[in-house]
């Protein structure tokens, strides 16, 4: 692992290593962002992507978010659409994120977003909660791969904004949910 491990945990590293092990297929990272007892939650409003609806302990949260996950998709690049203040150990910690990756078995993209709500604990400081909802996730035909990507690695990884997400975004009719939730986070 990198020198960054010797540094004391925040809030912002603590997310880091969370998509170094999920976006990175890199499960033994999830013991830096996870309390060996911490609690995952789905809440899926799409029916375009399945997860269990409750992962309890860091093995099987690591088996759901990563090992599963990795079996599926790759080219995986999440973002997140706020930061935290950088040294800061937060309690909670809320944001929004999009995700782009490929489905191993067709070469599809599907791009999907919703909001990550972190819970964490003090010593040593680790996640002790995660719900994320899935808002919406569309797939794509491989064929809009290049564009996809394209536009996704263009974003600063992974701390972005909604503003410049959208206002990046290639013209796919099939974008139009997430781009639409995305201007309207809380339903408006």
């Amino acid at each position: 692992m990198s020198t960054d491990s010797l540094s004391p945990a925040c809030t912002e590293s603590v997310l880091r290593d969370y998509f170094h092990a999920k976006d990175e297929n890199r499960p033994l990272y999830m013991a830096r962002a996870f309390a060996p007892g911490a609690v995952l939650k789905m809440a899926l409003r799409t029916q375009a992507i399945a997860f269990p609806p409750e992962s309890h302990g860091l093995a099987a949260i690591a088996e759901t978010l990563v090992r599963k996950f990795g079996q599926t998709y790759e080219n995986v690049y999440t973002f997140y659409l706020s930061r935290p203040e950088p040294g800061a150990c937060l309690p909670d910690y809320q944001c929004d994120w999009i995700v782009g990756m490929t489905e191993k078995a067709t070469g599809n993209v599907r791009v999907g977003c919703g909001r990550y709500e972190w819970n964490f604990q003090a010593n040593p400081y680790l996640a002790t909660n995660l719900t994320i909802t899935i808002e919406t996730m569309v797939t794509l035909p491989s064929h809009d791969m290049e564009a996809v990507f394209g536009w996704l690695l263009a974003l600063d990884y992974p701390w972005t904004s909604a503003a410049r997400v959208v206002a990046s975004a290639p013209p796919l009719e099939s974008l139009a949910p997430v781009v639409h939730y995305l201007l309207h986070p809380n339903g408006m």
